[in-house]
């Protein structure tokens, strides 16, 4: 995302989300816990409008997303969405679903590391939204679930259908996908959905403490690392390999590059720049 910004100052209070930063570690916490953190309109384009803002920023190096209170995201707000859009024509139908897809989107081309943090349930929207890190850390109490077939939809939603098959194989993607069955932390660990399972309550420790580690690592090389796995999904292998080269000799002339040559040479570890 450009770096750019015109003339709308940086939004200083976020109604539907709680944000948190750290010396280059933002928390982002879905903060309806009587609702499970249900998703509204407005909880959508808040995240989608926040990720365009740090982006845009570049002061932030690393992400967490989580949920307050039972769970970390029980999908699209029944009432409040699904309800709503009963009454919407088919441009404003289309509009809401161009929105939710920006917000996956943000999250994949997003110059930093997500990481998701999760407990008890990550439900429709919120499976996807979790689907859309880079990493998942999950306690035993998670409980996936692709529910949008349960409600008559297609289960391809939120780019669903293109980001689940690359993560768990075209066979689990098509069950999870189809039949919207619960998938509990054990056996989202064996088909490969979780980056790490942790002991009950830990899971929010666990992913702030990797956020802390990419955010003290090479920025530059991560974010182009994140660019590279999201743009290479549906490249051959020759224009893979030729943007490989292209971003290895850019890096080569980073700062970071020149750094570890120093500090392997002085036996230190390396002062990570980003640059």
């Amino acid at each position: 995302m450009s770096p750019f910004t015109g003339s709308a100052p940086r939004t200083t209070r976020w109604r539907h989300l709680r944000l948190d930063i750290d010396e280059g570690v933002a928390t982002v916490t879905l903060a309806r816990p009587a609702k499970l953190n249900a998703l509204t309109f407005g909880a959508y384009a808040d995240l989608r409008d926040l990720l365009a803002e740090l982006s845009r920023e570049r002061t932030v190096r690393a992400l967490v997303l989580g949920g307050e209170g039972r769970g970390f995201c029980s999908g699209g707000d029944v009432d409040e969405i699904i309800g709503a859009t009963l009454a919407l024509d088919t441009a404003r139908l289309l509009d809401f679903n161009r929105m939710t897809g920006q917000v996956v989107r943000a999250l994949r081309e997003c110059p930093f590391p997500v990481v998701a943090a999760l407990h008890g349930v990550a439900a429709g929207a919120g499976a996807v939204l979790a689907l859309a890190a880079d990493f998942r850390i999950a306690d035993p109490t998670t409980r996936f679930a692709f529910l949008f077939t349960r409600v008559g939809l297609s289960g391809g939603d939120m780019g669903a259908a293109y980001l689940l098959p690359r993560v768990v194989g075209l066979g689990h993607a098509a069950r999870l996908l189809m039949l919207g069955e619960p998938v509990h932390a054990a056996e989202a660990e064996r088909i490969g959905l979780l980056s790490e399972l942790t002991e009950e309550g830990a899971a929010d420790a666990r992913a702030a403490a990797l956020a802390r580690r990419l955010a003290d690592g090479p920025a530059l090389a991560l974010a182009q690392t994140k660019a590279l796995l999201t743009a290479e999904l549906d490249m051959p292998l020759a224009a893979s390999v030729e943007l490989d080269a292209a971003t290895q000799a850019l890096l080569m002339h980073g700062e970071d590059y020149a750094e570890f040559h120093a500090a392997f040479t002085e036996k230190r570890p390396p002062k990570w720049r980003g640059r």
